[in-house]
């Protein structure tokens, strides 16, 4: 069983169809004990970090996803539920994360046009399980105005390039992340989580 956290942020309904329509028995839920029960977890998540953050506290489910993570149940991250993963977010303030993978989310720079919104290429890292069966340069689905700043590289699957190179998917062993929208992304985004529900076997 997979548990979509339900904490009021996040695009429930697409992600609950799309791990769905893989087969796979899904439930939403903010409940602890259901989170501990399932096989892994998924942190979906649109809007605010600061929001996001205070809603899981509200929920107490801040220490409930780092236990689960730390006993090496698979979590993943989208989109905003990727940037929670890491330490620290700069978006209107200075904010903690889940602390789970090392990094900050910063605001992008320069003249691009803000958010990051619409499709835009993969480019592999290296080889990972994540990465079968998807080619350089398939297209993922983005909305964000704020990326990551990895503090290990080693991390980052796939790039993607918007004025510069920003991670797309991020993984260190059981901890995953796609700034990206999957159940937004065609073919391309069944692809990637087919190969979370190989990984979960």
């Amino acid at each position: 069983m997979i548990t979509i956290i339900d904490y009021d942020v996040g695009n429930i309904k697409n992600v609950y169809r799309a791990f769905e329509n893989l087969g796979l028995d899904v439930v939403v839920s903010a409940d602890k004990e259901a989170i501990k029960k399932s096989s892994a977890i998924i942190l979906p998540g649109v809007g605010a970090f600061k929001d996001a953050m205070e809603n899981l506290k509200k929920y107490d489910l801040v220490d409930c996803i780092k236990e689960n993570a730390a006993g090496g149940k698979p979590i993943l991250g989208i989109c905003l539920g990727m940037q929670l993963l890491f330490e620290k977010s700069y978006e209107d303030g200075e904010w903690e994360g889940l602390g789970l993978l090392k990094g900050d989310i910063v605001k992008f720079s320069g003249d691009l046009k803000i958010p990051h919104m619409g499709w835009n290429k993969l480019i592999k890292a290296k080889e990972d399980s994540l990465s079968n069966d998807i080619r350089e340069g398939e297209y993922v689905y983005f909305v964000h105005s704020y990326h990551l700043n990895p503090q290990n590289e080693d991390d980052v699957v796939f790039w993607t390039y918007y004025g510069k190179r920003i991670p797309a998917v991020v993984r260190q062993r059981n901890i995953i992340g796609m700034q990206f929208h999957p159940e937004k992304s065609g073919k391309t985004g069944i692809k990637l989580l087919r190969n979370i529900k190989e990984m979960m076997k």
